[in-house]
């Protein structure tokens, strides 16, 4: 409090100095800018006095001080003309900005007042027009002057920083002096008067850290190797004041928050010297054994590491990847363990950064190492067979129970169980073999046909005896080895043809043989004639040597009517060991040729049809049949298309469709299958049948020639004849005119319940009847017959 009662005080000495030195300088300025009247005499030649006048008016600027807050108007100056006598014929005018509500001018004494505080960062001048004139007349007595009131600038302004807070970045470990940020300020004040508007900055907060230039306001680094992984955030606290810094002066502070950016000044380093990880030996390729991670305390890409295996005897065996978002190093599994073989492995990683700062490869090296030790654990793994398959061979038609070969497998574990064996019936359907338990030997349960399957390919299983879950599987492939035991026949049914007139020696066919046999016993065929016919008179065989045989005419001359058609048994030998024959039968038609040799016709009968019939005639009976059959075809087509009749014809017979939808017919009269009388009403044997569903307007009497059917008389008749009486009736309605029909015959006790018939009124019903049908219909009794009671006793 003393020291702001220091500062009131000393600011109110300097706003009385600077009043006083205003006030001086005004009256200086006045007493200078009075105009004189009087003329100033001059002698002229030949003693001439010359008159020369004056400027009316000399002004100079006239000041005012700022935020004057007195009792009193301040007096800002005073206008005097020369010819003022001071008898008050002169009156002063005063115009302008300002004039006669900031400034007021005494029209007498020529006095001006500011009237109000004036704020020089608001308005810094005011121009107005001064004017003397005749007070009687309003005439001027000197023409208009301008001048200017200045308002004198105060320290009434501190210092504002342009923003209230400020962000920078810098480098950690800069050099000291390093540019930070500059801060820049601004005062309201006149900075071309006095020191009110000069500003020095200096550092309230940040020290030792950073300093401040007091001119610039920029900001530096003040201490070296600033650590970033130490503190990462500093906030300085920066104040700008006026009156060149002196005591005194106005003051304002803003904040800067000063955040150091990462450099790669850490290398990575491992928590510990070694890492300990095991993996089961059942583990897959790819699996993964564990992690390791290397602490940088940098961030960003300065604190990337990249791991690596750069020794050890599980080099082979597995690797290591980066994990780029948790920054460890995933150890993977390379290849399949065996522990029986080895049980441990041993790593030597490396951690290294990945973008590496020049100025700081001092601080290196920017890696580090460490030991993983993997221990292999044992696994209950199934059994292993020696081989990854097997190929075995066997003879075809070899026996039952012919040895194919045999397949083992072990337990890898140290238990080393014992193994049974079975064959996966799913690729044995047929159930060629099968496999001992015990020792694996793969033996045939029946003879294989080499040419219906020539490979069989079956499944192993081998499942230790204690564990079944554990099992393996390999494939075996068993080649069935061919035996010569398919005689060769001819390739294709052959059927060769000889004309009548062939020569002697001539070739006429070329056969050749198929063997289904193995390459081995199938090819290398002879061809021959049974010895019995080896000299046939009519046909020889030539063996061509390379599987094929040519047949020759042996003698001139055939004749179709002796005999078209001769049999030629072929013997066909194979080269297998034994060798194989069979005899096939090779079929020869006589045929009748041109001269050229080509065939005419082989059928003996052609000779007889020549004598007949023509080919001509031929060909037209055989279109007259065509043409018969075209008839009869489209006459069942238009028969079918007709339309089925409407009407049911006489032919079908009605009654058994009554019966077989079971109609009641006569109802309790109706004790035959089928009774015409039942279907006609005796109430209507008159020829008159009253309508049920209508009550017509006048009898219908009826019509001459109609009578009634007798009963055995043609279902179809009757209903035609009852049909034409319903058309003709004037009281039928044109709808349900089968109603007619719907008489249930007669005998029932109680009668009609029908109220179609009743009177009209219900004096003309009686119901005494119901007093005698039980006590069942004693309530219709007593709700019927009360009535009548009621009367009588009334």
């Amino acid at each position: 409090p003393k020291m702001k009662e220091d500062n009131c005080l000393h600011a109110a000495l300097i706003c009385l100095g600077m009043l006083y030195y205003s006030h001086a300088i005004t009256t200086e300025k006045l007493n200078h800018a009075r105009p004189s009247l009087h003329g100033h005499h001059e002698k002229g030649k030949e003693g001439q006095v010359l008159h020369r006048s004056k400027r009316g008016w000399v002004w100079n600027q006239f000041f005012v001080i700022e935020e004057y807050t007195g009792p009193d108007p301040v007096l800002v100056g005073r206008l005097h003309s020369d010819i003022d006598s001071g008898d008050g014929n002169i009156k002063y005018i005063l115009s302008g900005e300002g004039a006669g509500i900031i400034f007021v001018i005494d029209d007498k004494s020529g006095n001006i007042h500011a009237t109000k505080t004036l704020d020089r960062e608001e308005r810094a001048q005011y121009t107005l027009t001064a004017q003397a004139v005749d007070r009687n007349t309003n005439r001027p007595l000197e023409p208009p002057s301008e001048f200017i009131v200045k308002v004198q600038d105060i320290n009434d302004n501190p210092p504002e920083f342009l923003h209230e807070n400020y962000h920078a970045n810098v480098p950690e470990r800069s050099n000291v002096g390093t540019s930070v940020i500059q801060v820049t300020a601004s005062d309201a004040d006149d900075p071309t008067y006095g020191n009110s508007a000069k500003l020095v900055y200096s550092i309230l907060e940040g020290q030792p850290y950073f300093s401040v230039e007091a001119q610039t306001g920029i900001i530096r680094t003040a201490l070296p190797n600033m650590d970033r992984e130490a503190k990462e955030e500093y906030h300085v606290v920066i104040q700008a004041k006026d009156m060149g810094g002196h005591m005194g002066g106005l003051s304002g502070t803003t904040k800067v928050t000063i955040t150091l950016t990462d450099v790669n000044d850490n290398p990575p380093k491992f928590p510990q010297s070694v890492y300990q990880m095991s993996v089961s030996e059942a583990a897959v390729p790819g699996e993964e054994v564990g992690r390791v991670k290397a602490k940088d305390p940098d961030i960003g890409e300065n604190g990337l590491v990249a791991y690596s295996i750069i020794d050890g005897d599980g080099m082979d065996m597995f690797e290591i990847t980066t994990d780029y978002e948790t920054q460890e190093g995933v150890v993977k599994l390379k290849k399949l363990l065996d522990f029986e073989t080895k049980k441990s492995y041993s790593l030597k990683v490396e951690a290294a950064n990945v973008h590496i700062d020049p100025k700081f490869i001092s601080n290196g090296p920017f890696k580090d190492t460490v030991t993983v030790k993997i221990s292999v654990e044992d696994a209950d793994e199934p059994p292993v067979f020696l081989k990854p398959s097997y190929i075995f061979e066997v003879q075809e038609n070899a026996a039952s129970g012919t040895v194919v070969g045999k397949v083992h497998a072990k337990d890898p574990d140290a238990a080393n169980s014992a193994i049974r064996y079975s064959i996966d019936r799913h690729t044995d359907l047929e159930r060629y073999f099968f496999i001992n338990a015990e020792d694996g030997n793969i033996k045939t349960m029946k003879a294989l046909d080499r040419e219906e399957i020539a490979w069989h390919n079956i499944s192993v299983f081998a499942v230790e005896v204690h564990k079944q879950h554990q099992e393996a599987k390999v494939p075996v492939a068993i080649k069935v080895i061919d035996v010569n035991d398919n005689a060769p026949k001819f390739a294709a049914a052959y059927e060769a043809f000889v004309c009548e007139n062939a020569r002697s020696n001539q070739q006429f066919m070329t056969i050749s043989a198929d063997d289904k046999d193995d390459s081995a016993n199938g090819p290398r065929f002879i061809f021959s004639l049974p010895p019995e016919i080896i000299h046939n008179p009519n046909f020889t065989l030539r063996d061509n040597r390379d599987n094929t045989a040519s047949v020759l005419v042996r003698r001139e001359g055939f004749s179709r009517q002796k005999q078209d058609l001769y049999l030629l048994p072929i013997v066909i030998s194979d080269g297998g060991l034994p060798p194989m024959s069979s005899t096939n039968t090779l079929t020869i038609r006589v045929c009748g040729c041109d001269s050229n040799g080509s065939l005419l016709s082989c059928n003996a009968e052609a000779y007889i049809l020549n004598a007949g019939l023509s080919t001509g005639a031929l060909i037209a009976i055989l279109a007259c049949i065509v043409i018969l059959l075209v008839i009869v075809v489209l006459f069942v087509t238009l028969k079918r298309q007709k339309k089925e009749p409407l009407i049911i014809f006489e032919e079908e017979d009605v009654r058994e469709n009554i019966i077989t939808y079971d109609d009641e017919g006569g109802g309790e009269e109706d004790t035959e299958a089928f009774d015409i009388a039942t279907l006609q009403n005796p109430d209507g044997i008159n020829g008159f049948i009253p309508r049920k569903d209508i009550k017509p307007e006048y009898q219908y009497m009826p019509r001459p020639g109609l009578r009634p059917a007798p009963n055995s008389v043609d279902v179809d008749d009757f209903i035609n004849t009852r049909i034409q009486e319903a058309d003709n009736d004037p009281t039928a309605p044109p709808y349900d005119s089968i109603q007619i029909y719907g008489y249930e015959g007669r005998g029932s006790v109680a009668g009609s319940l029908s109220s179609l018939e009743s009177a009209t009124t219900d004096s003309d019903l009686d119901y005494d009847y119901l007093q005698n049908w039980g006590p069942r219909f004693k309530k219709l009794a007593d709700l019927y017959g009360s009535k009548d009671t009621f009367d009588d006793d009334s």
